[in-house]
């Protein structure tokens, strides 16, 4: 919902609760509208040339959530989805994207039981971990970024605004 579809970000704020408590009608429609989507990506980029790199918003922190902590130390669902907050911060501070709605990938986050600030791996072992994201390019980090809640983009960011989402983000 976050990357392609607003209303589906908006349905799933609304259900959470069921979708936590793993409401059999509620997960089947999730599920089947997220395979919907996930499909359309790959139609659209069979290849891996760029559009399918969308998919993996909120990985570029969350991975490094994994490999600085070991691992196996936080779930993989859990690092992303905290990587899911650090990626619309970063959205916020480089592409505009509203407070109000980088609170709303927040409180999801947390609805669903997820951590939503960061280890404290120090800002250099950050910067050094998200170097070896497969999105890197010309030793630049991209990003998946949300200039609004329904549509992503894949582009690197400012160091210092990368710099200040870690000094707000991580505990």
């Amino acid at each position: 919902g976050l990357i392609l579809d607003a209303d589906f970000f908006e349905w799933c704020e609304r259900n959470v609760a069921q979708l936590v408590a793993l409401d059999a009608d509620a997960l089947a429609y999730a599920i089947g509208r997220c395979c919907e989507l996930k499909a359309q990506v790959v139609s659209e980029d069979e290849k891996e040339t760029g559009l399918r790199a969308i998919l993996n918003l909120g990985h570029t922190f969350g991975h490094a959530i994994e490999a600085g902590l070991g691992f196996g130390t936080w779930l993989h669902g859990e690092a992303v989805a905290c990587g899911l907050v650090q990626a619309a911060v970063l959205s916020g501070k480089t592409l505009g994207l509203p407070v109000d709605d980088i609170e709303r990938v927040r409180q999801l986050v947390r609805a669903i039981g997820c951590p939503d600030i960061a280890p404290d791996l120090g800002q250099e072992s950050w910067l050094d971990l998200m170097q070896g994201d497969k999105k890197t390019e010309g030793g630049e980090i991209r990003y998946v970024l949300l200039p609004e809640v329904g549509r992503a983009v894949v582009q690197a960011a400012p160091l210092s605004k990368v710099q200040e989402t870690l000094k707000e983000t991580v505990g």
